[in-house]
């Protein structure tokens, strides 16, 4: 390098250092000023040999850290001294002492906690690890500025991204929205966790990022006319209480925009809250919460609320500090908009998090009030329990709390625990909707009766006299209340079906010259390996146990002499739970997966799962599947770092399983077929359809039809039926 090059990267650094003190958004003391000054020339000194890949001297990455520390989040003094020094002891001579001798324990603790973090950072693969890293973030100061200065570090980092190889920054990209954005807003700092979130897109889908911010580019004008023909209906009203206020519109990042469009499957021209419309009034600190419900009731006379999307982060602030009232109102055109109502301390808040509340404090004020933030973030960060997707997840609107809100499609309020579906809504309303449920509808879409519902969700329910509970609605409802009513539905049913199954048996026992009586009733429980009465007679309703069945058992029974021996090498004692008026599940198959398929597996050792446990299965590398109880003590570490691997599973009665069967149709088409088909497959036979295809040529049709049912006598009935349906030529299984 020239020494004219050399001299003007001097005057640059020179340059950038004097901004750094002119920037900040607290008010430095001439003793700030002189730790700051000592940082930054402890770091010239110890980076003047490295270079960044870019090319530039590696002092202009702790400089723009710190600018960051300084102004976008609004730090203090020490904050800012630990931004400027972050790499010296990772990456240079420097050592933790001297940085104590020269800086105090304060700093020195806090460039401790990043240079670990650094270290830590080389020695795993992150985003296998993300779970581990985020307790180690966590756990390894403290210091919460650790936190702040790190994400500073990654958001400078991501700006200056276009330096590295491209494996590398999707990499760093898929990291960062993992890791860094999350604990961005969880600290309260909004617009640094949407920038990197925008920034994560441009590197994991470029094409799509480039798309979207040139359509917000061109919409720029279109936006400004739709902020002044809100601003001018509520204008006057506004100036009539003699309010003293400023509208602007802000845009949604480009993120969340990618976001809507692809969980609502919309192009970006159906979105229409692109951008939410912030009102921001002068107020002192008493009048607030009066002048913002006063705004409220004005807006809200213009324009109709939506009453579902009404946030009163006034009354209530957010963990970080956040207060303002969200309301979302039908606006100009018919398009819902969100309006943002806020005092100017409360934007101030919103823009800079808690740094916000003690910028005009001094002294031992100012300690006291860093401290406390420090201690309130702290506590905030901590409560996030669970796996690394739960603490991801957790960001959502309803952070802490353990219900949610949804309507009726009147718009009356009801509340559900976390998790809750369609099903528990449904038996929420009444316990006959329930039992009735055949579909839903969540914000005017039909979803599956196991979707989770989120606050905020508009949900209706599909009824018909013809639905009935089946044993899968189990596995949808999570309500205790949905649950029981379910399987009490389920039990009189199955018992309904053993009272059919009593009188089938003594018919088909009769033809075979055997009366039922109790004693043959215990023999045949015996024989059939079941526990109760009501077992026998359900397997014979359902025809798990056939005429086949029947007829071996009746053939052992009618020899005594045979039976006389039998008895003499090994007498049965009569099942306890003989004449217990219930129908029991001996849970002897296990399956996995949606489809419920049979899979070879194994049980793990170091829980020892038995059937009937609540289980799931993990795909191991050698040894196929191993299959551990949802318990287990290794359970939530698998999950969390290997959820791409599990596999949900459960034990089944393999004598009530149910098997998919595929039927072809063939016949002369004539209008109506279709509806007597279904007729005879669903109402007449009571059996599950799940798929079905028909299709028509010159005057004949053929049909595929998919149907469950618990075994081939029903299949061959449901065949018999469909054939004496006037126009069907032939039916055959495939």
């Amino acid at each position: 390098m020239t020494q004219a090059t050399i001299e003007k990267e001097n005057k640059q650094i020179a340059k950038q250092y004097k901004e750094l003190l002119r920037i900040s958004y607290q008010t430095l003391s001439d003793d700030d000023k002189k730790l700051i000054r000592s940082a930054f020339e402890v770091a010239v000194d110890a980076h003047k040999n490295q270079r960044r890949k870019s090319g530039e001297a590696y002092i202009f990455h702790p400089i723009a850290v710190a600018k960051i520390v300084a102004s976008e989040i609004g730090l203090d003094a020490v904050s800012i001294a630990s931004a400027l020094l972050h790499d010296v002891v990772e990456d240079t001579e420097y050592t933790l002492d001297d940085i104590e001798r020269m800086f105090g324990e304060t700093v020195a603790r806090i460039v401790d906690g990043l240079t670990k973090i650094a270290h830590l950072k080389k020695d795993m693969n992150i985003s296998q690890q993300a779970e581990n890293f985020r307790k180690m973030l966590l756990t390894l100061h403290d210091d919460v500025r650790v936190i702040i200065i790190k994400i500073a570090d990654r958001y400078h980092n991501m700006l200056t991204l276009d330096a590295m190889p491209e494996h590398k920054q999707v990499k760093m990209a898929s990291e960062t929205l993992y890791i860094y954005a999350p604990l961005a807003h969880r600290i309260g700092l909004y617009n640094i966790k949407t920038e990197l979130e925008d920034l994560s897109l441009k590197y994991t889908e470029p094409e799509v990022y480039q798309d979207i911010s040139e359509k917000i580019e061109d919409s720029k004008v279109e936006q400004q006319d739709y902020i002044d023909a809100f601003s001018s209906i509520i204008d006057k009203s506004l100036k009539k209480e003699g309010l003293n206020y400023y509208i602007k519109g802000r845009m949604k990042s480009i993120f969340s925009i990618r976001k809507k469009m692809k969980t609502q499957n919309v192009s970006f021209d159906e979105i229409y809250d692109k951008f939410a419309i912030r009102i921001i009034y002068k107020s002192d600190k008493q009048n607030e919460k009066f002048l913002a419900w006063k705004i409220y009731s004005i807006v809200t006379d213009h324009f109709t609320p939506n009453p579902v999307r009404l946030r009163d982060w006034i009354s209530s602030p957010k963990s970080t500090g956040y207060e303002a009232l969200h309301i979302t109102v039908m606006g100009p055109q018919g398009n819902w908009v969100e309006v943002q109502i806020r005092s100017e301390r409360m934007h101030e808040i919103a823009e800079k998090g808690y740094a916000a509340h003690f910028k005009y404090k001094h002294g031992e004020q100012k300690e006291q009030g860093i401290e406390v933030w420090l201690n309130r973030l702290q506590e905030a960060l901590e409560n996030s329990n669970g796996s690394a997707v739960d603490f991801v997840e957790e960001f959502k609107l309803n952070l802490y709390s353990k219900e949610i809100f949804v309507f009726t499609p009147k718009g009356e309020l009801k509340s559900l625990p976390k998790g809750a579906t369609p099903l528990d809504f449904a038996f929420n309303i009444h316990t006959e909707v329930g039992m009735r449920t055949r579909g839903a509808r969540v914000n005017g879409k039909l979803v599956p009766l196991n979707t989770t519902l989120n606050s905020g969700d508009q949900v209706e329910i599909i009824t018909s006299d013809q639905a009935k509970p089946n044993q899968n609605w189990l596995d949808y409802a999570t309500t205790a209340r949905a649950r029981a009513k379910i399987k009490s539905s389920l039990r009189e049913e199955k018992k309904a079906i053993a009272q059919e199954g009593k009188e089938v048996l003594r018919r088909k026992l009769k033809s075979q010259k055997v009366t039922l009586s109790e004693d043959v009733v215990n023999k045949m429980v015996i024989y059939f390996k079941l526990k109760t009465s009501l077992d026998l007679f359900y397997r014979v309703g359902i025809g798990a146990i056939d005429n086949q069945k029947i007829k071996e058992f009746a053939s052992s029974y009618s020899n005594a002499f045979i039976s006389f021996f039998k008895n003499k090498i090994r007498r049965h004692s009569v099942p306890e739970d003989i004449d217990k008026d219930e129908i029991t599940s001996k849970y002897d198959m296990l399956v996995f997966g949606k489809d419920e398929e049979k899979l070879d597996y194994k049980l793990s050792k170091c829980c020892n799962p038995i059937p009937g446990d609540e289980v799931f299965g993990f795909i191991s590398v050698n040894e196929g599947i191993k299959v551990h109880k949802k318990n287990c003590p290794n359970a939530i570490s698998l999950q969390s770092n290997y959820a791409y691997r599990i596999i949900s599973a459960k034990w089944i009665d393999s004598t009530q399983e149910e098997f998919k069967s595929e039927i072809q149709l063939t016949g002369i088409d004539n209008l109506g077929l279709v509806s007597e088909i279904t007729d005879v497959i669903s109402d007449d036979m009571h059996v599950n359809m799940r798929n079905l295809n028909f299709s028509t040529e010159g005057g004949t049709f053929t049909g595929r039809i998919t149907v469950v049912v618990k075994n081939n006598g029903i299949l061959k009935k449901l065949i018999a039926n469909l054939k004496r349906i006037e126009g069907i030529d032939k039916v055959s299984r495939i």
